[in-house]
């Protein structure tokens, strides 16, 4: 490069550089030759230039001859306005093109296994291998540079919000979190372990304790689990925590957020307040507690239509506390055949479904294996309960409510997806409220939190720890958008007490609770204020901001 020097890059020539000399650098995109001029479309992150070497210069006609797709190079020359007929309107720099004077070849590149254009068409496993060329792409590029500016806009968001940005410790205690630990053998002392954290939860509480008021970081966790499509074992949290706050007040700093991030990335003004819904409301309406918004066909409760019914099946699941519950597919009838529907049928099964029940309003016919079971009055009531139109498909599903609630959940969207009932345009975000403090696991004979074990109760619940636990709700959001879990947090308990009792719940000795959590209850006992916060999946919140 002696003597060369890039005065700008490639997706940045303007009108302003008319009639200058530049000089760029890149990637070798496409070369052309058309009758003795050569034209190179030159890339770099910053978007793509085309070059021009005309025929009048063999030397350097020469050098362009030898150019080919992904060789580095550098290129000085003039610019000039395109001829109106050969505008590209399909790139930023569309107007212009560079004629060249001078041209190196930086680097040669051999042949691709693949060009980063067809990155997203290649196999996996290849893109993979060689992820230094899927990173060449327009898309992985665009992708990297949103997941910047998510970042640049959450540091600088809550820094004008009085957040300091503190790094905690990457080689901590372990802690329970709810996933296996990544362990580090320590060189010094011979058979212990370091763990990676699984989320900085207690040092951002400590935090609070000595008094930093308000903490955000970009933090990395690790969760020795098995991939998903929205997680992976190592991944970032934009993860915050704030003193003498309630749910309302961590909820509405991140609204502003959110807010602020969609505006100024993708130009979309997303609407606050947030809609709230209940955890209760969410997995009776959706059957999921991260529903997918963007579409209708709510879960409708049908048991007290047919709480009289000697249709067995129906009857048997009620009597044994369960429930009826149902979908209205409308319209459905024309686009889902019966193939289609047993497909279905066995889609469900995968979520410990035993069975699918179905009625098919078709031209003032109902087509169905089970009205043959139910009165006139029964089949009449449970329409008029699913609102039910000429063309609309019933499903039906009687089961314990976990199960009749997931198995409608999962069938809704399975539904929504297949026959493109989704407006992708769409942006909801929703808050989650209210979620069950504890679960009973039948297996260990004894509760577990939902969140963690510093999950604060709600004030009106509270009596119900001593009473009925499995009936406390806590002090817990997350923020959903179209059905996918962002974040999740909740304010925390900071009262001995309250402690004390969850630890007692939760099967933990106080010598088991002091090894696990000790240095944490240390500090609880000298001064602690009441705090929560929120973590986000940043990379989870940049996938759906690109689509991914």
């Amino acid at each position: 490069m002696t003597g060369l020097k890039r005065t700008c890059k490639c997706g940045e020539i303007n009108a302003e550089h008319l009639g200058k000399e530049v000089t760029v650098m890149g990637w070798v995109k496409k070369q052309r030759d058309h009758g003795g001029v050569i034209f190179i479309d030159l890339r770099d992150i910053s978007g793509i230039v085309q070059i021009v070497f005309p025929q009048d210069n063999a030397e350097l006609l020469a050098k362009a001859d030898k150019a080919r797709s992904e060789h580095v190079i550098a290129v000085r020359g003039t610019v000039r306005e395109r001829d109106e007929v050969n505008i590209n309107p399909n790139i930023a720099t569309g107007k212009y093109e560079i004629i060249a004077t001078e041209l190196r070849i930086l680097s040669s590149a051999e042949t691709l296994p693949f060009t980063p254009e067809n990155a997203s068409e290649t196999n996996e496993i290849v893109r993979m291998k060689y992820r230094f060329l899927d990173l060449r792409s327009e898309r992985m590029q665009r992708n990297l540079s949103i997941r910047h500016k998510v970042t640049n806009i959450a540091r600088n968001y809550f820094a004008d919000n009085g957040f300091l940005d503190i790094e905690t410790p990457m080689l901590i205690k372990s802690t329970p979190e709810g996933a296996r630990d990544y362990l580090v053998p320590s060189r010094v002392h011979h058979g212990s372990f370091y763990a990676l954290p699984q989320s900085p939860q207690l040092f951002k509480q400590i935090l609070m304790v000595s008094g930093m008021d308000r903490y955000m970081q970009i933090a990395k966790c690790f969760r020795d689990e098995d991939l998903r499509a929205d997680r992976q074992p190592e991944f970032t949290q934009i993860d915050l925590e704030m003193s003498f706050v309630d749910c309302d007040d961590v909820m509405t700093i991140n609204e502003g957020f959110i807010k602020r991030a969609f505006k100024e990335i993708l130009d979309i003004d997303i609407k606050t307040p947030i809609a709230r819904m209940t955890y209760k409301d969410a997995m009776e309406m959706y059957g999921s507690d991260k529903p997918d918004t963007r579409f209708e066909m709510t879960l409708k409760n049908i048991s007290s239509v047919l709480e009289n019914t000697e249709f067995k099946v129906f009857a048997d699941v009620i009597k044994k506390g369960g429930s009826v519950r149902a979908i209205n597919a409308k319209g459905m009838r024309e686009k889902m055949s019966r193939r289609e529907i047993d497909a279905l049928t066995e889609y469900v099964k995968l979520f410990n479904v035993k069975g699918l029940a179905w009625i098919v309003l078709d031209n003032g016919e109902l087509k169905s294996p089970i009205t043959k079971f139910l009165t006139q009055e029964e089949i009449d009531n449970l329409l008029k309960a699913m609102d039910a139109k000429d063309g609309d498909i019933i499903f039906i599903i009687a089961d314990k409510d976990e199960i009749a609630l997931r198995g409608l959940g999962e069938l809704r969207l399975e539904i929504a997806r297949k026959y493109d009932l989704i407006d992708k345009s769409l942006f909801n975000f929703l808050w989650v409220t209210e979620f069950p403090l504890l679960e009973y696991d039948e297996e260990s004979n004894r509760y577990v939190a939902i969140h963690h074990p510093f999950t604060s109760p709600m004030d009106e619940d509270l009596h119900l720890l001593e009473t009925d636990p499995s009936k406390a709700r806590a002090k817990a959001y997350d923020i959903v958008l179209n059905g996918t879990e962002l974040g999740g947090g909740s304010i925390r308990i900071h009262n001995s007490e309250i402690q004390s009792k969850m630890f007692e719940l939760l099967g933990f000795a106080k010598e088991e609770a002091e090894e696990r959590f000790g240095f944490l209850l240390e500090a609880f006992k000298y001064g602690v204020p009441p705090h929560g916060g929120l973590a986000y999946g940043l990379d989870r919140l940049v996938m759906l901001m690109v689509g991914e």
